[in-house]
Formats: structure tokens, C-alpha cells, sequence
């Protein structure tokens, strides 16, 4: 998906006074992830709010959410998998 970047504290990303648009599925894909539902005001039950699930030790719960979540903002999701505390996620838009 291509849109509006941002930089590395989320805030748009300008170079040499323009905005800069590219490839935004992995920034998508982090905005997700970080945001709770109702932060979004045109979509207000789209959001994981990943850190609720810092402390749950029911990992399935938190890649259900994940799956969903991502699948409600368009995307196709193939895998989700927790290896040594990394979160590896195959999901494209369609």
C-alpha cells in the first residue's frame, strides 16, 4: 500500500519541504498493532493495543486479535508467530 510516510517518532516524514509517500504496509501493520480500539475516529473498533497483552500469558488471545484486526483493515494474514519474544507476522494487503 503506498501513503503518506512518517518518521521514526510518528510524525510525517518531510524531506526537503514535501511530505514523502511510499510503501506503507509495514507502518500500517506498526499503527495497528500500537493503537486501541476507539483512537481511530473514522474506525473506532479497529486497534490491538499490543501492550494489553504485555502481561497475558494467553499468546493465542493476542494473535487472534492481531488476525482480526489486521483482516478488518483489508489485509490477508498467512502466519502470526511468537519465536524468542519476536513477533513475526506475514500479512499483506490485498
Amino acid at each position: 500500500m503506498t501513503d503518506i510516510l512518517l518518521d521514526t517518532d510518528g510524525d510525517l516524514l518531510i524531506v526537503e519541504g514535501d511530505l514523502v509517500i511510499g510503501e506503507s504496509t509495514s507502518q500500517h501493520q506498526q499503527l495497528l498493532l500500537i493503537t486501541h480500539q476507539g483512537e481511530w475516529k473514522q474506525n473506532p473498533k479497529l486497534g490491538v493495543g499490543i501492550e494489553d497483552f504485555l502481561n497475558n500469558e494467553d499468546i493465542n488471545a493476542m494473535m487472534n486479535e492481531i488476525n482480526y484486526q489486521f483482516t478488518q483493515d483489508g489485509m490477508k494474514v498467512n502466519s502470526t508467530n511468537m519465536l524468542n519474544g519476536k513477533l513475526y507476522i506475514d500479512a499483506k494487503y490485498e
